[in-house]
């Protein structure tokens, strides 16, 4: 059994059930890691009340899926459209666009087939809310929608702002502070270049652009309204956007072992485009002392520079910290030359590069102090509810905003800064570290991290303010379906 920052194996304590026998609800996610998880979590916590879900996954035959266990749904998967395509010869603009027509057929014909054989079909569809078209194939078959937003409610609230003209692009300093939003006042921490990118370099993702705006296009005409976060986490932000419209927050979406364990059987996310190396990651993380440790990880998408994997490669050498280093198969060949022949001749076992990990297991792991993050919003949920202080890097779309907020707001990482050809220095990278490990700034991060932690586990335990929300919602829908 490997140690683990705390204990996480499930109690005995049982959710709380609602007579919700045979009614039943469709998801849809977007065919990305950092959707699927949020949006398969939510469904555990829905299935874990008695519903029945039907979790669908936009994805061509000529990808995979490794299931690991989503037992308490069912899974389904639909065309995405890019069998007879090569994508790679398409735009963005053009590749999202055959995305949109392609997967509103393939949902529209799930959802007649599903009708026409169902004897209580379902009347919901929660959907990603990048995906805003699949509320109006809802409404064409008669179910009311929910839309869910993966991503921060700051995040949200930016793309919100922008989409009503409120803020005008290209983005603009209102004061001689460099501040772009004064409303809510907690907007206030962001520079320029704190924006998300899609917004901060407008011409540079003119399709994605749209699709991140788009998620306002028709939300009005959807029933709910889902985030992926706590209420305690964006107070300001979520009492501000309530203000405007009616929303629940559901999150951290993350497995009920790490957090409440009022699932028994959840224990993972279940679904992953990666095949993650878990025993070599557990294995070598066992043989390391407590808080020893630096977990760096830049997500699924993230691509790095030749330039800046050197560079850090060179900080993690030279940090008194082991590292755990997850460079995916398509990232391997930036690494420096013999830089992984090195780590194997290594007799402390300084480093270890995998392909991928269960990043929930290392960083529950009693042996990671610190974990350098790209700022996915999953990533930064994952660490706040573990209680893990971050180094921060971000790269591209929300991170620049998430690693503002980290630092500036919630106080539990350090940023490291690129230099003037935009890389960050070994040295940059190795100085954040070290300013973890001690000194009153370090000790305030570790605290603030802790307490965090506790709030996360509070927000979706019983009665906290996410788990209110959720039996909110499945009450609204047997109200619909009863």
């Amino acid at each position: 059994m490997s140690s683990s920052r705390e204990g996480i194996c499930p109690s005995n304590r049982q959710p709380t059930m609602y007579p919700a026998k045979d009614i039943h609800v469709l998801v849809l996610a977007h065919p990305v890691q950092g959707h699927i998880n949020p949006m398969l979590q939510f469904s555990k916590r829905l299935a874990s009340k008695g519903l029945k879900v039907t979790f669908l996954i936009p994805i061509s035959t000529k990808k995979s899926l490794n299931l690991v266990n989503a037992s308490s749904i069912q899974v389904e998967y639909i065309s995405d459209g890019f069998d007879n395509v090569e994508a790679d010869k398409l735009s963005t603009k053009e590749y999202l666009e055959h995305f949109r027509l392609s997967v509103s057929q393939s949902l529209s014909d799930f959802i007649q087939k599903h009708q026409s054989c169902q004897e209580n079909p379902a009347k919901v569809l929660i959907y990603d809310s990048f995906d805003s078209w699949a509320l109006d194939v809802a409404i064409e078959h008669g179910m009311h929608g929910a839309s869910f937003f993966t991503q921060s409610c700051v995040v949200s609230c930016i793309y919100y702002l922008v989409h009503q003209g409120t803020v005008k692009l290209p983005l603009d300093a209102v004061d001689g502070q460099g501040r772009v939003l004064c409303d809510p006042p907690v907007m206030s921490v962001l520079g320029l270049n704190d924006f998300p990118s899609f917004v901060a370099d407008v011409h540079k993702y003119p399709g994605v652009l749209d699709i991140v705006l788009g998620q306002f296009s028709n939300f009005r005409k959807a029933k709910w309204l889902l985030f992926n976060t706590f209420t305690e986490l964006e107070e300001e932000l979520v009492n501000w956007m309530g203000n405007q419209w009616s929303m629940m927050t559901v999150g951290p979406t993350i497995p009920s072992v790490y957090m409440d364990k009022r699932l028994e059987d959840d224990t993972g996310y279940g679904l992953s485009l990666f095949k993650p190396e878990a025993e070599a990651c557990l294995r070598w993380l066992d043989s390391k002392p407590p808080c020893s440790t630096v977990y760096v990880s830049f997500g699924s998408l993230a691509s790095l520079g030749e330039d800046q994997m050197e560079e850090l490669a060179s900080g993690l050498r030279s940090m008194k910290s082991h590292f755990l280093w997850v460079v995916r198969e398509s990232e391997e060949k930036k690494l420096p030359r013999n830089f992984l022949q090195e780590l194997g001749l290594d007799d402390d076992k300084k480093g270890l590069v995998v392909r991928w990990s269960n990043q929930l297991q290392v960083l529950s792991h009693v042996s990671v102090g610190c974990f350098m993050t790209h700022c996915g919003w999953n990533s930064t949920l994952e660490a706040l509810s573990l209680g893990v202080p971050m180094v921060v890097m971000p790269q591209w779309t929300d991170q620049p905003t998430n690693a503002t907020f980290i630092v500036e707001v919630w106080k539990v990482g350090l940023r490291v800064r690129a230099n003037e050809r935009g890389v960050v220095t070994g040295e940059e990278i190795e100085l954040r570290e070290r300013d973890h490990g001690g000194g009153e700034r370090g000790k305030e991060i570790r605290e603030n991290s802790l307490g965090w932690k506790e709030l996360a586990k509070r927000a979706i335990d019983e009665g906290g303010s996410s788990e209110k929300n959720i039996q909110e919602f499945v009450s609204n829908v047997l109200d619909l379906c009863t």
